[in-house]
């Protein structure tokens, strides 16, 4: 191993979820290093493939029909086995470095003294709240522009002789430098998933605000629910073409087609759980010990019991509390060692969380956006063949549609990103 030069090394703390496998949710274990570019345990993948030939990701379901030679990452396995002794020898957390002094206070420049009724606060005109709600669209606009700044800084410069990066730092003794190969062994991806969430709600409000004020421009008042009243459902309504309004609408448009689909036991996986009404569905901390059925899934994922071969259904999905998902439908027959949307039977829009919307049709991808739906409503029209999926949480857009197949019956179906134990997604009432 090269020795430490005088160059520039950054102490970078790691969480057991850097060095995670998403299907055993426990640390890599002879890790192997798929094509994309993500690292699991070999046995895990093999228990997962089978001894079938088509190899595909489990968490970005990229994949090939030709044989996959699974090599091991040495450089991820000595991480997880450093990870592993200094985890066990830290007692307690290292003392960080001591806060700064803070800085003194301006003086004030010199000059002659001023007059008592100076130093009283000025009485300020009271703001309208047009102009206030301006003020506070200006302040999101600023610090939107200051978290992407703060995105930007995070990023690290590549390796080279003088830029070296301590990768476990204080965490153990004996650290040894590597490279800055593989930026995601490095860092924790908690302070950017929070920024990006971060990023997300400044956007989102702006976006309300920005609303606000067009339909206050245009409609000020009571005439604003008047015309809201007034608002009829199109005939298709699934087309491109429906109007932005809000949620209320929305429902009130597709209410009497609503259901609210629950969770069925037999195909869930032993990742995950569900709740006492089964509208619920999370990541466990522990796999649970389920009893063996050949409906079960392997991967994290559910289908719901319901099932539609005729007709036209709605339903909704809260997807605030999980991190990476796909939601839409699938046969019944769907295999149990497949991803949704990676097979001709099911059909999904899937949040990545790295800023990417995709909707899975025919094993196909079609980029929808970067930005992730808080509320995503599913719209199932078997009278006209068509599968469309909406963005409802405030205010409703229409994210994507596609054509759908009903030679066999069909089943509302979920996907969970299994390394992030919390993480859920709740079927809601859709109220009118």
């Amino acid at each position: 191993m090269a020795s430490l030069d005088d160059g520039l090394a950054v102490p970078v703390w790691l969480a057991e979820d850097d060095l995670g496998c998403i299907i055993c949710q426990g640390l890599l274990a002879w890790p192997v290093t798929l094509p994309c570019g993500h690292s699991f345990c070999r046995a895990c993948l093999q228990g997962l493939w089978g001894g079938r030939r088509r190899w595909s990701c489990p968490t970005c379901r990229e994949g090939a029909a030709q044989p996959l030679r699974l090599r091991k990452n040495t450089l991820l396995q000595d991480l997880a086995d450093k990870y592993s002794r200094a985890a066990g020898q830290l007692q307690a957390p290292a003392a960080g470095p001591a806060p700064p002094a803070p800085r003194p206070a301006p003086r004030p420049a010199p000059g002659p003294p001023r007059p008592a009724a100076a130093a009283q606060p000025r009485a300020v005109a009271p703001q309208s709240i047009p102009e206030a709600g301006r003020e506070l669209a200006e302040l999101v606009e600023r610090l939107v522009d200051i978290v992407r700044s703060l995105q930007k800084q995070r990023h690290l410069p590549e390796s080279g002789p003088q830029n070296k990066l301590n990768i476990l730092g204080m965490a153990f003794s004996g650290g040894v430098d590597h490279s800055l190969t593989s930026p995601k062994l490095a860092t924790s991806n908690r302070a950017e998933e929070k920024m990006r969430d971060i990023l997300h709600d400044l956007e989102d409000i702006r976006g309300k605000l920005q609303e606000s004020f067009t339909l206050q421009e245009s409609f000020p008042g009571k005439e604003l629910r008047e015309e809201q009243r007034q608002v009829k459902p199109p005939e298709d309504l699934s087309s491109s073409a429906c109007p932005r309004t809000d949620q209320s609408l929305l429902a009130s448009r597709f209410v009497q087609w609503a259901i609210s689909p629950t969770f069925d036991l037999g195909t869930l996986s032993c990742s995950l759980e569900v709740s006492e009404d089964r509208r619920k569905v999370t990541v466990c901390h522990i796999p649970q010990l389920y009893a063996w059925s050949h409906d079960r899934f392997t991967t994290c994922q559910v289908l719901c019991s319901q099932a539609f071969s005729s007709g036209q259904h709605y339903w909704e999905v809260d997807t605030q509390q999980c991190s990476h998902w796909a939601v839409g439908v699938a046969s019944w027959g769907m295999s149990r060692d497949q991803i949704l949307g990676r097979t001709r039977d099911s059909w999904c829009v899937e949040w990545k969380g790295t800023s990417q919307l995709s909707m899975w049709h025919m094993v196909k991808e079609t980029v929808l956006g970067a930005e992730k739906p808080r509320v995503v409503g599913i719209w199932l029209d078997l009278e006209r063949g068509k599968l469309a999926f909406y963005s409802v949480a405030n205010q409703e857009t229409l994210l994507g549609e596609c054509p759908v197949s009903a030679s066999s019956t069909l089943h509302p179906a979920f996907w969970l990103y299994g390394l992030h134990p919390g993480n859920s997604l709740t079927i809601r009432p859709v109220k009118a």
